[in-house]
């Protein structure tokens, strides 16, 4: 007797309210074709290239980015940068170990609340984290070469289009769970 295990029951989606066209069919789908592929290719292509930028500052595509939000205020605390870089407590403490071991940041504790640890750039982090700004507008200008600005504008308007039919995708996988 051959025991298979069980299929994963497959949640439906609920397609966006706007959807009418089917640009993609199982039967003849190519990944390398996707959207999806791409943006992914383009997002990994822009994030070597950045830290290929930031060599000279010795930091990876795993720590600039936190350095870069901590830089713009995007976030205080570990929770905060932990969100914003859409990383895990465990993954967040490690990737913080790394930049306190560079010198580059500290945590430090809440004296309102215990629960709550901040994370602020040390002299060194703040002068690394100077030169994030100017590395990632010049690898985005790079990538962008030979754009107009009125299709620079497209673009963002269709990449913001998909961001908020994934919103809705969410919402809708939210609501199915409850």
């Amino acid at each position: 007797m051959n025991a298979r295990a069980p299929r994963p029951k497959l949640v439906p989606m609920e397609p966006a309210p706007t959807a009418s066209i089917e640009f993609y069919r199982a039967a003849d789908y190519a990944p390398e074709q996707s959207v999806g592929h791409l943006m992914r290719q383009i997002l990994v292509s822009v994030a070597q290239e950045v830290e290929h930028q930031l060599h000279a500052s010795d930091l990876t595509n795993a720590q600039w980015v936190p350095m870069f939000k901590l830089y713009m205020g995007q976030a205080r605390t570990v929770a905060e940068l932990a969100r914003e870089c859409k990383l895990d407590a465990g993954a967040m403490t490690r990737l913080l170990d790394r930049l306190e071991a560079k010198g580059l940041c500290r945590r430090v504790r809440s004296s309102s609340d215990r629960r709550v640890v901040n994370i602020e750039l040390t002299d060194e982090g703040l002068e690394a984290a100077r030169v994030i700004p100017d590395a990632v507008s010049r690898v985005h200008n790079a990538h962008l070469a030979g754009f107009t600005q009125v299709e620079w504008e497209t673009l963002k308007q269709m990449l913001r289009r998909i961001l908020g039919n994934a919103k809705t995708i969410q919402e809708a996988r939210g609501r199915h769970a409850d």
